[in-house]
């Protein structure tokens, strides 16, 4: 049986495919509060040259100044890919409750693979993790992506 797919997910899919388009890496992230959609963006590291200008890091970012404070603790993020180690880092600095995410990222991922920044005794804060939500989908848009570069 299959379940349709939570509105942000959905949501974090298009700003995917638009990053795409706009031939940035296709990631999407939306931010919400119960709810509530607080930010909604897609990678910009190209457009911007900002290398850190991940989707993860500019929906926190946007989430933070719309409610005022650093601290996210009562948000969702909802984000195309396993975030990477920096991503990961930031939420948990902004203490997000909660991380939804759809494909994994074998390489590049700081969540499930690689640093696996929530399991380390340095990390102060761990959200509720689920991944594989609208895994497929967001795999082919990564594929399709990268293998017209190819």
């Amino acid at each position: 049986m299959t379940f349709p797919l939570p509105l942000p997910m959905r949501r974090a899919l298009a700003l995917a495919r638009e990053a795409a388009d706009a031939g940035e890496v296709p990631v999407g992230a939306v931010v919400t509060k119960g709810e509530e959609v607080l930010a909604e963006t897609a990678n910009a590291m190209r457009g911007s040259s900002d290398p850190t200008a991940h989707a993860e890091m500019v929906a926190i970012r946007a989430a933070a100044v719309k409610l005022g404070t650093s601290r996210l603790d009562e948000c969702t993020l909802w984000v195309t890919l396993e975030p990477c180690a920096m991503c990961a880092a930031a939420i948990a600095l902004a203490r997000l409750k909660a991380l939804r995410f759809a494909a994994e990222d074998p390489k590049g991922g700081g969540v499930v693979h690689g640093a696996r920044i929530f399991t380390q005794p340095t990390c102060h804060h761990r959200p509720d993790v689920l991944g594989g939500i609208g895994e497929e989908e967001a795999a082919a848009l990564l594929r399709a992506f990268f293998a017209e570069r190819r």
